[in-house]
């Protein structure tokens, strides 16, 4: 796993995991607004075009080199960590292995608990297909969320280069992952954002989470599904955050 920092070392730290399919690029738009105030630090998440030579394992996996990462060059803890889907499982998982890595979390589209049934399988089928045919796997994640390029025309960083190797692995990872028993734990206060496109794929997940998780903030994003709010609509996301930092949300 491969870092991107932005913004200066002394300001509070803020991760920002990108979700499958899409590039730490797609965060660009955040990230920019964010370095002014905070020291932003980008994962690239193993599998992706910028890091394929290093294979997607597991949310598991992952989420330890990210909190290696963090006892290494954060002294231990954050500010806060986001994600979308894949990024949002691995904040998720990080946060239950140590209960004290972050302050805030902002999730988005996370999924908690496995898909059951025929479909979910089917789909993972497909993206597999697609992915021997080089570079379908992003579009996949694009038309999931209806938009392939951000509102200012610029491209969201598509993970095209993603391994074969990698592609079942994140796709599985991504529909089986079980919410653990350590968030319990976790001292970070939580934000959940979930699209209007998505509620009755995430209701288990919003549930789940609001079962085990006391003081968490649910968030309904209009219109929305798998991480679109954060990359199609950035400003309205970091209104929300900053709320959510200032303690000023509903």
């Amino acid at each position: 796993m491969k870092f991107k920092e932005f913004g200066e070392k002394a300001h509070p730290t803020v991760i920002l995991l990108h979700r499958e399919g899409l590039s730490w690029r797609s965060l660009k738009d955040v990230i920019r607004c964010l370095e002014q105030d905070y020291h932003v630090v980008a994962p690239v998440i193993d599998g992706d075009g910028e890091d394929g030579a290093a294979a997607f394992v597991s949310i598991q996996d992952s989420a330890k080199k990210l909190i290696r990462y963090i006892d290494a060059d954060c002294h231990g803890n954050v500010l806060a960590i986001g994600g979308l889907c894949l990024g949002a499982q691995i904040a998720v998982e990080a946060l239950s292995e140590r209960a004290d890595i972050a302050r805030y979390a902002v999730l988005e589209s996370a999924s908690v608990c496995p898909e059951d049934g025929f479909l979910p399988w089917l789909i993972l089928f497909w993206g597999l297909l697609c992915s021997l045919a080089g570079r379908l796997f992003a579009q996949i994640g694009r038309k999931r969320m209806d938009a392939p390029r951000s509102p200012r025309g610029q491209s969201c960083g598509d993970g095209s280069g993603i391994p074969e190797r990698s592609v079942f692995r994140v796709a599985a990872s991504c529909r089986s992952y079980a919410l653990p028993d350590g968030i319990k734990k976790a001292r970070a206060k939580i934000l959940f954002i979930v699209g209007t496109r998505e509620l009755r794929r995430m209701d288990r997940s919003v549930r789940t989470l609001m079962g085990v998780v006391p003081g968490l903030q649910v968030c309904v994003s209009p219109g929305t599904r798998s991480g679109g709010f954060t990359l199609f609509h950035p400003e309205e996301y970091l209104s929300l955050v900053e709320r959510f930092l200032e303690g000023k949300l509903s």
